[in-house]
């Protein structure tokens, strides 16, 4: 994998290009949340249906909806992917951009909800550990 590292400002600028993509994803995950909802209550409700029954016809639909959300999805999150941006969160909307600090390789953290990039974390820390970049590695 391609790692693409990013300034503060372009990855800000990055954000502010895909955010109309991630909201879109954000859309997509929550509707295929309900379908899959609905899906996993459907063997009840096929428990000896024929094929001619309305349930058995939606579960078909479903399934085939869901493959096609999840192809959309992916390929979203790929080309999300292509462009540097590391999709860390649907539900959030959160995305995390490669930095340098020094020698230290980190990540600017940002997601849907937020103006700007404003926080960090190190690999290993995740979301739960953000920094405000006025405490960032960045300025060292």
């Amino acid at each position: 994998m391609k790692i693409t590292l990013f300034t503060v400002e372009q990855a800000n600028r990055m954000a502010r290009t895909i955010r109309p993509q991630l909201e879109e994803l954000v859309r997509l995950q929550e509707e295929m949340a309900k379908i899959e909802r609905r899906l996993d209550v459907m063997p009840l409700a096929l428990a000896g249906a024929t094929s001619s029954n309305p349930d058995s016809s939606e579960s078909r639909v479903l399934e085939t909806k869901r493959t096609e959300m999840a192809t959309k999805i992916r390929k979203s999150v790929e080309s999300i992917h292509a462009r540097g941006g590391i999709v860390k969160d649907l539900e959030r909307g959160l995305v995390d951009f490669y930095a340098l600090a020094g020698d230290r390789l980190i990540f600017l953290c940002w997601h849907l909800g937020e103006r700007e990039v404003s926080h960090w974390h190190t690999l290993e820390g995740g979301f739960a550990s953000r920094q405000p970049l006025h405490r960032s590695p960045l300025e060292d």
